[in-house]
Formats: structure tokens, C-alpha cells, sequence
């Protein structure tokens, strides 16, 4: 993931900052989490960060115009909305109704709401429906049994896979990761995700994110 977007804030004044109130808030997925100064993504607008990302995966996956590609966490669907302007069939799901109603308005129609820890959330989808699905930093806002629930639905209703998880090693690595991270439920070591994704049976890529 050469062209993932990385983070600009210091992490030590977020740590010294980040309220019990904060959390909370961040955790309804609201305003607060998405817009508001402080908080999570601390404003979220498009400005094309997402573009040479959606190209990455096109290419690297061989899709062709019209393939089919699912967001699973899409928040605003900006990831959604590229995909589409370079030419791909794509949608987006998430659990916040006001990341969905603040999404460009050309694609309100590609996106829905749902609650993913839903173990029925995915019953309409038919298996492979998907050339793709992608979750980025979805996973870790479940708990390890979501998480592994949510993997064998992405393994089901999706021919190529990939994902991105909250992760670390060293001990520092650890502390950082609880310094930054505002509303991650579930944040374990590379070697415990990989127990995860054992556990899922997941056969997808996924790449570590470390703050």
C-alpha cells in the first residue's frame, strides 16, 4: 500500500488530549467522529487522497472497466467515488448514516447503511458477487469475534480481498498504537491477527498500519 495516505498529527499531543468523552463520542460514528477539531479524522473532506490508491488496486487486481467492488467501512465513500471515475462499478457500506448523507451526491445511490457486526448484514450478497472487496481500518473498530465474522463474509462475497488493520510489534509500537488510536476496539500484535485471519479462513491480502 506505497500510496495509503499517512497521517500528519503528533501522536504524543493527541495521546495528552484524547478525552474519555472523545472516545465515547468517536465510538457512535457521528459528527464528532468525522468533523469535528480533535477527534478521530479531525475533518474529513475529499481532496483526492484516494486516487492513487484506487489505481494501485485496479491494477494490481487486473480490474477492468465495469468490475465490481465493494467498500466495506466506505465512511464518506471517497475511496467509492474514485473508483468510479476511473471507471469501476463500485459501492460502499458503513454503520454511520451521517458518514452515508455527507458522500459526494453523485454516488448516495452506490452506498448503503449497515451494521457489519450484523451476522446478517451480508445475506442478500451472493458469494464472489464482489471482483473486490476492501475494508481499510474497519476491522479494528470490532471485537475479535466480529472481526472474525466479518473476515469469512468478505471471504465469501468477494473473489479478491483486502484489508487493513490497526497492528505493532515492539513494545513502543504498542504504545503508540494506544496513544493514537481513538476508536479501536480490538488493536492485538501482527502475530494475533494472523491468528485471526486463520481463524476466518481468510485467504485475502492485507496490509499492517502502524501510526
Amino acid at each position: 500500500m506505497k500510496s495509503y495516505p499517512k497521517p500528519k498529527r503528533d501522536i504524543n499531543k493527541r495521546a495528552q488530549k484524547k478525552t474519555r468523552e472523545q472516545i465515547i463520542l468517536a465510538s457512535k460514528w457521528g459528527w464528532e467522529a468525522f468533523d469535528k477539531k480533535g477527534i478521530c479524522y479531525n475533518g474529513y473532506s475529499y481532496d483526492g487522497r484516494w486516487i492513487p490508491v484506487a489505481k494501485d488496486m485496479i491494477k494490481y487486481y487486473h480490474l477492468n472497466p465495469g468490475s465490481k467492488i465493494l467498500d466495506i467501512g466506505c465512511a464518506k465513500g471517497y475511496l467509492v467515488y474514485d473508483f468510479i471515475q476511473l471507471g469501476m462499478d463500485a459501492y460502499g457500506v458503513d454503520f454511520s448514516e451521517y458518514a452515508i448523507n455527507c458522500c459526494p451526491t453523485e454516488i448516495k445511490h452506490k452506498l448503503w447503511v449497515a451494521d457489519v457486526r450484523d451476522p446478517y448484514w451480508s445475506n442478500p450478497i451472493e458469494n464472489d458477487e464482489y471482483d473486490l472487496v476492501v475494508s481499510l481500518i474497519t476491522l479494528p473498530d470490532l471485537n475479535k469475534v466480529e472481526c472474525i465474522n466479518l473476515l469469512q463474509d468478505i471471504e465469501r462475497i468477494g473473489k479478491n480481498k483486502f484489508v487493513t488493520v490497526d497492528t505493532w510489534e515492539t513494545e513502543e509500537e504498542h504504545k503508540r498504537m494506544e496513544d493514537w488510536t481513538v476508536s479501536a476496539v480490538y488493536a492485538p500484535n501482527t502475530d494475533e491477527w494472523l491468528e485471526v485471519f486463520e481463524a476466518a479462513r481468510y485467504t485475502g491480502d492485507y496490509d499492517w498500519f502502524w501510526p
